[in-house]
């Protein structure tokens, strides 16, 4: 019987989700009505009432708002900004320069603010007035930096993997260093695609080189110390053992901090709205993760986690076949999930069949994760395409994005194939 509850819980979940209600309601909702059903009011509510503060408390969970931090005092004071500059230095001679510019910039980018929306939305600004200006077409070229925004959850530091690595119980660091190759051999990629492009769509991607500028490697060096210098901070620290991931966030908050106000390009409007903003963005996540923790005691106690692992084991499925199930299944999720309330909702049901398969819980979570940012382009629900829209709202349609970005979706699910053929190209920086 608690099993069936359990069902129809996750019925009424899809439900909710599918009118649209918002992600953190929905799971409080079943999970308080079901707890309700099979056992009593008062408990229901006391899980109310203790939930919040149980997750809330992980020690884990303060690199959030730290890693956030970071991120948008590096943004609102400018350390980012010469970035794409600095790539083109170094990508301006090949065919597609610009575009390929624009997707190692967003890994660049990347590094600093662990957001999709936030990358894209940076770049966008920065990228597409130029590459329009150069010939490029002005839907690729939008699409372009939609789904190098992707990379922006891939690279460390990556909101996504910090929260996995906390409802997973995996090191937070080990899942950050599988994401370098990924997230790397996405921006490759990419950059093949607009190598491609270039080669037979020259109406598309111009086949010459971007124009010298006059822009040189020493200006270069000198516009993006501020970020070189805070990577090698966070990340040097982070990776060598000298501190955790939990506290390389509060480092990197402080760090971008003292650069902006050594630099001059702090004040206190900056601050001000970095906080604010950290503040939004913080709290949206963790009453989804509230929402997220009520949900997988309830499925806990109806025994629907178990008897799914029990039906998976029975069913006997290969390898490769309970692979494409999970592809499938977050694939169609993202076409109207974004990727928190996407991640949040399955692993309760996801984790314990892995754990029975064996299936390392650090290679799953950085393959989840890039699953879910394909579901930031593909659409109806594309986050990134919808950011694109609003800042470049002059050059492309909604459609015309869609369409944009539709070539590198093809490189997305090459990439998702070699990390289930090849589980060794996440693990590689890892020590797995």
């Amino acid at each position: 019987m608690a099993v069936e509850v359990g069902f129809y819980g996750l019925m009424v979940l899809l439900l909710l989700l599918a009118l649209r209600v918002p992600v953190a309601l929905a799971l409080m909702a079943v999970s308080l009505g079901g707890m309700t059903y099979m056992l009593d009011w008062s408990i229901a509510f006391s899980m109310l009432a203790s939930t919040p503060y149980e997750f809330v408390a992980k020690w884990t969970l303060s690199a959030v708002p730290m890693f956030l931090l970071m991120g948008f005092v590096s943004f609102h004071t400018g350390l980012t900004a010469g970035l794409f500059n600095a790539a083109k230095v170094v990508f301006r001679w090949l065919p597609g320069g610009l575009a390929i510019s624009s997707i190692f910039a967003s890994s660049g980018f990347a590094a600093v603010s662990g957001s999709s929306v936030a990358c894209a939305a940076a770049m966008g600004r920065i990228a597409i007035p130029e590459m329009v200006r150069s010939g490029y077409k002005p839907s690729f070229a939008c699409g372009t930096i939609a789904a190098g925004g992707t990379i922006g959850a891939l690279i460390p530091p990556s909101i996504l993997m910090i929260v996995y690595g906390v409802f997973a119980q995996v090191s937070i660091t080990q899942v950050f260093l599988g994401g370098i190759s990924i997230g790397l051999l996405t921006a490759v990629s990419y950059a093949v695609i607009i190598l491609l492009m270039s080669w037979f769509r020259p109406d598309i991607v111009p086949r010459h080189s971007a124009h010298d500028d006059g822009y040189t490697a020493r200006q270069a060096i000198v516009e993006i110390w501020p970020i070189l210098v805070l990577g090698v901070l966070v990340f040097g620290g982070m990776f060598s053992g000298f501190f955790t991931a939990t506290e390389a966030g509060a480092v990197g908050a402080a760090g971008a901090v003292v650069i902006s106000l050594l630099t001059g390009r702090l004040n206190w409007t900056i601050m001000k709205t970095s906080l604010l903003e950290t503040l939004a963005t913080t709290s949206g996540l963790l009453i989804i993760g509230v929402g997220a923790s009520m949900f997988t005691v309830f499925l806990s106690l109806s025994g629907m986690a178990g008897f799914i692992s029990q039906a998976v084991s029975g069913w006997d499925p290969s390898y490769l076949q309970l692979m494409l199930v999970v592809v499938l299944i977050y694939l169609f999720l993202g076409l109207f999930m974004e990727p928190f309330g996407a991640m949040l909702v399955t692993l309760p049901i996801f984790l314990p069949v892995f754990e029975v398969y064996d299936v390392s819980l650090i290679w799953f979570g950085v393959l989840l994760v890039k699953l879910l940012e394909i579901g930031m382009i593909t659409p109806p629900v594309g986050m990134n395409i919808f950011v694109i829209r609003g800042v470049a709202s002059q050059y492309a349609s909604l459609v015309d994005i869609f369409k944009g970005v539709a070539i590198f979706l093809v490189a997305d699910l090459l990439v998702v194939a070699l990390v289930i053929f090849y589980p060794d190209i996440v693990m590689v920086f890892t020590g797995g």
